[in-house]
């Protein structure tokens, strides 16, 4: 079996990119926000899957969640 090393490891697991400079400043803001909302749909979807919510308490929560980063990207500049 071929061995991956820790450099594709990582890559693979968080491939979106770490410096920050290279995000134009207007979408900054916007991209902290969509991987805001990302990692709280996965922690939703998690509890969801474990039955610790309900799946329409899931669905209102990710729907909330949504409404949020729709009015962040309306409030940034054009």
């Amino acid at each position: 079996m071929e061995q991956c090393n820790n450099k594709d490891k990582n890559s693979f697991l968080a491939s979106y990119p770490r410096d920050y400079a290279r995000i134009k400043s207007e979408n900054k803001e916007f991209t902290l926000n969509l991987r805001e909302f990302s990692q709280r749909v996965e922690f939703i979807t998690c509890l969801e899957t474990h039955g610790k919510l309900s799946p329409e308490e899931a669905y209102k929560q990710i729907k909330a969640l949504w409404q949020e980063l729709k009015n962040s990207k309306k409030h940034l500049k054009p």
